[in-house]
């Protein structure tokens, strides 16, 4: 699959890419040119949502704008055009465009012959997922001649009777193999949703299935009218998703699970029911620890980084996985076998309009306070502005969550897939504590660590969340320990 191909010598199409990972699809959520714009190569021309992130993407050549094929909020599979570029404009008189419905390739199907390979031009640093996808050639009528034929039925049932009456039924869809014409993703969709795509009408070309279909097919049948003379059954208009849909009584509201939020259902459903977690808590006096703080906002070394104490929650975790190595690994279900690390790709979970994203900071274990801070500067700013790429967030092995900046005094976090550990940190209070052998107000703050018991038994993960609190609560071990 490419991501542009040429119409003629003229006129040269660009397909949604895969923007790594192995998606599927993504939403386009802005377009920034218009037909009769003029674009050079590398010019950004539209922003899409995938289940990783928003990314923005660049047109491959020069040329005036011909045709937009889908509209903003369109969600669209990899492979599929959606702008087409005059690369030679004024040579001629132009082709109108092409109907705004993109041709629909076939379902793929498991005993087909191989495409040919070849090089998959991907957006630079997110890199492209190995594909042995074989397709079978497609041997489906299209819906329009039974419609008809369901239509004929009801017609000579009212010359003969007087009165409708109800077609016998018959196969709605056209199938191939046995089964109805869909893409993957229209047949994950109709899964979610339990339809059964048997009994679905299709509205798209050669008989396959759409989403719009899908969605028709789930949606509320409206009382039927009777009707006086039949007329030929048409296909259903397709439906555009909305952002949410309000009921009548307003009591209600519905919003399409896309995107993002679709990514972190997924993934929390499959690591909450894959990895046994086990979940830990301490209670710890942070007091020393947000001293530090205090005196490295002031350090000349930190001038221009972000310093707070998340900084030097990160820094503890990262010695306490260099004292208990066993703890950063993974479980490799298909091998039967145990990956350790040697590298930390440290996750910070962050919270984003686009809803909650784990970027991790490559390399974590290797750098120094004030770029660790740099690190997590960047980090913060990119997922608060939307810019997370797909490859910030691959690769991650432990995480931190930060649940006390909403006040909250703790968790029981969830695992993100692949990934050992997750250390949940609460909100840090002034409490009475027992100082010295006298109860003093101090800093105090709760730490839960979860982790995969597959992977880190009880010992080992006390000693990871016991070496985190001993340095919160002493942080010169920092330097002892490190």
């Amino acid at each position: 699959m490419t991501t542009m191909t040429e119409t003629s010598a003229r006129f040269r199409e660009f397909k949604m890419p895969d923007v790594g990972e192995g998606l599927t699809e993504a939403e386009i959520l802005k377009w920034f040119v218009q037909p009769g714009d003029t674009v050079t190569d590398g010019q950004v021309v539209c922003e899409v949502e995938t289940a990783k992130a928003a990314v923005e993407l660049p047109i491959p050549f020069d040329g005036v704008v011909h045709e937009l094929r889908f509209p903003e909020g369109t969600t669209v599979d990899v492979g599929q055009v959606i702008i087409a570029i005059d690369v030679a404009p004024g040579s001629g008189d132009a082709p109108a465009p092409a109907a705004a419905t993109p041709v629909q390739e076939p379902a793929a199907e498991p005993e087909a012959e191989a495409e040919p390979k070849g090089r998959t031009p991907v957006l630079v640093g997110y890199g492209v997922a190995e594909s042995s996808t074989k397709r079978r050639p497609r041997k489906g009528a299209a819906a329009a001649p039974e419609a008809a034929a369901v239509a004929a039925a009801v017609q000579a049932e009212l010359n003969g009777h007087g009165a409708p009456a109800a077609p016998t039924p018959s196969p709605a869809v056209p199938v191939q193999g046995g089964r109805p014409l869909a893409k993957p993703p229209v047949r994950k969709l109709a899964k979610d949703l339990g339809i059964d795509l048997a009994t679905v009408v299709p509205t798209g070309k050669d008989g396959i299935i759409t989403r719009e279909d899908v969605h028709a097919a789930a949606a509320p049948a409206a009382p039927e009218a009777p009707a006086a003379v039949a007329s030929p059954v048409a296909p259903a208009p397709a439906v555009a998703e909305a952002p949410a849909v309000v009921s009548d009584s307003a009591r209600e509201t519905r919003i399409p699970v896309k995107g993002v939020r679709k990514a972190i259902a997924q993934a929390m459903v499959g690591s909450a029911f894959t990895a046994p977690h086990v979940t830990e808590f301490v209670t710890v006096d942070v007091t020393r620890t947000m001293k530090l703080v205090a005196e490295l906002k002031e350090d000349k070394d930190m001038a221009g980084v972000r310093v707070n104490p998340l900084l030097v929650i990160a820094k503890a975790l990262l010695v306490a996985i260099k004292r208990n190595p066993e703890v950063n690994a993974a479980w490799d279900e298909a091998n039967q076998e145990i990956v350790q690390k040697h590298y930390v790709n440290l996750g910070i979970a962050a919270a984003t309009p686009r809803g909650l994203i784990v970027p991790n900071i490559k390399d974590a274990h290797d750098k120094t306070l004030p770029q660790l801070a740099e690190a997590l500067g960047e980090l913060v700013t990119t997922a608060r502005d939307g810019k997370t790429s797909p490859a910030a967030m691959a690769g991650g092995t432990v995480t931190i969550t930060n649940v006390g900046v909403f006040g909250v005094d703790t968790g029981t976090p969830i695992l993100n897939p692949g990934e050992s550990a997750i250390l949940a940190v609460g909100a840090i209070k002034l409490q009475p504590w027992v100082h010295k052998g006298k109860v003093k107000p101090r800093q105090v703050t709760t730490l839960a660590l979860s982790f995969d018991h597959r992977l880190v038994d009880g010992e080992l993960g006390s000693k990871v969340l016991a070496d985190v609190a001993a340095i919160l609560e002493q942080p010169k071990r920092l330097i002892t320990w490190a």
